[in-house]
């Protein structure tokens, strides 16, 4: 049987209009977006597809701009009947050197335009949701702002609710987000693969003065997924990007294989030496690897080595430092060593392709002289991801299946333990409704 997979390379990060012109140069159609975008609403906005090149390679540059923009823009750019030759050069509201500010300003998004900033998240939920705009779309969209809003809100102390968005306020991020949903919905709504990510390094320019890169916002919504740095002073992946990514993607990896149908590319700003400014995006099917009523399998290298001279603290941070490296699980075991020292067995669990470079995070950051390796093979149970809405509140359900049958469904707890605090609820009232929202 096979499965609808859109797959997105991410060489050069990614951020919500990148992801839009993507999309449209996929085939959807920039007239659908024109039709639905406009059930929120927005006062001025145009959209705008264009057709550019990065480094030779072509695809849809993506912008979006308020105002009256008659006298800058050619008809062609704001008739969204056609099918993709515009894209908007994405800026939300900053000035900065090189990517973006908080949000969508990837690869240099700079709307010469005024934007409306100072949107609460509760603000833009009642826009959304008031909205004509499908379930699917109103859901998802949803559960992209409360990811930004949730990592704001630690970043600032705030509960979610009162999170003021700046830059991710602005109407173009609104778009980006809300287009995103959209697009996806059109094309079928795709299962979602992507590469893991990487960001640059150097500062950005946000509402609050200079930040380093990875922006705080993006590292908070990027928690639990491979993401490493690399040394080039520019910001490829946005908040935006990121949470789109978090939200949608299943599996991080290579090209898997697939039968690809189509090829998009949507363009940031940006034009960077060393590669071009682009997010490609491959859409096809592959087969199921999984019959119904089988367990899906794989393999993944054990590591373990028995520590007795390293201090609590220092254990601690290595399992943070592992788990951020790619390891998928992390754990402890008391025990007891020869002279009868007491001591803990290390142990980490880790993908095959990234055994070794875990095992150099052992020994650069624990006092192990030696790793003992094992490849184990496990059966699991097929992993996908849905948003919910209970009391205004966007959760995510992880479910497990085997084949057709759904084994395994559970609240993601961080979103429970946020819809909590806006909603002033016990953690297990929320959890249990979000059960219940999802089995409706």
């Amino acid at each position: 049987m096979a499965e609808r997979i859109l797959f997105l390379d991410c060489f050069s990060g990614i951020s919500g209009d990148m992801t839009v012109g993507a999309l449209v140069d996929l085939g959807v159609k920039p007239s659908v977006l024109q039709w639905e975008l406009a059930k929120l609403e927005l006062e001025g906005m145009h959209m705008h597809f264009e057709r550019q090149e990065r480094q030779l390679v072509t695809g849809v540059k993506f912008t979006v701009h308020e105002g009256d923009c008659s006298a800058e823009a050619q008809p062609s750019t704001h008739t969204h009947s056609h099918d993709h030759s515009h894209t908007h050069s994405h800026s939300h509201s900053h000035s900065h050197s090189h990517s973006h500010t908080h949000d969508d300003h990837h690869h240099d998004h700079d709307h010469a335009h005024p934007h409306v900033h100072g949107r609460t998240h509760g603000q833009i939920r009642d826009l959304i949701q008031n909205s004509d705009l499908s379930d699917f779309v109103k859901t998802q969209s949803l559960a992209i702002f409360q990811r930004i809003a949730v990592a704001e809100g630690r970043i600032h102390g705030v509960p979610p609710d009162d999170v003021g968005f700046h830059e991710v306020g602005a109407v173009d991020s609104i778009v980006d987000i809300v287009a995103t949903c959209v697009g996806l919905e059109a094309l079928g709504r795709p299962r979602v693969v992507a590469t893991p990510l990487f960001d640059g390094k150097g500062w950005i320019q946000c509402a609050h003065g200079e930040y380093p890169i990875p922006a705080m916002a993006t590292l908070e919504i990027l928690k639990g997924i491979p993401f490493k740095q690399v040394d080039e002073n520019f910001e490829f992946v946005t908040p935006t990007g990121a949470a789109i990514v978090a939200e949608f993607a299943t599996e991080f990896c290579a090209i898997p294989e697939m039968q690809v149908e189509a090829i998009g590319y949507g363009l940031g700003t940006k034009r960077l030496p060393n590669r071009p400014n682009a997010l490609r995006a491959l859409l096809g099917e592959r087969a199921q690897q999984v019959a119904p009523g089988v367990y899906d399998t794989d393999r993944v290298t054990l590591l373990e080595s028995n520590l007795d001279d390293l201090s609590p603290e220092f254990g601690g941070a290595l399992v943070q430092r592992l788990l951020k490296a790619g390891a998928l699980d992390v754990w402890h075991t008391p025990i007891v060593m020869k002279k009868s020292r007491p001591g803990f067995l290390l142990s980490v669990l880790a993908p095959e392709d990234l055994a070794e470079s875990l095992a150099g995070t052992i020994f650069r950051e624990s006092s192990a002289f030696g790793i003992r390796r094992t490849t184990w093979e496990r059966w699991k149970l097929q992993r996908r991801s849905e948003t919910v809405q209970w009391n205004g509140q966007a959760i995510r359900i992880k479910i497990g299946t085997a084949g057709d049958e759904t084994i395994q469904v559970s609240p993601e707890f961080d979103d429970c333990l946020a819809a909590s605090e806006a909603l002033g609820l016990p953690v297990r009232e929320v959890y249990h409704g979000a059960l219940e929202a999802f089995r409706q």
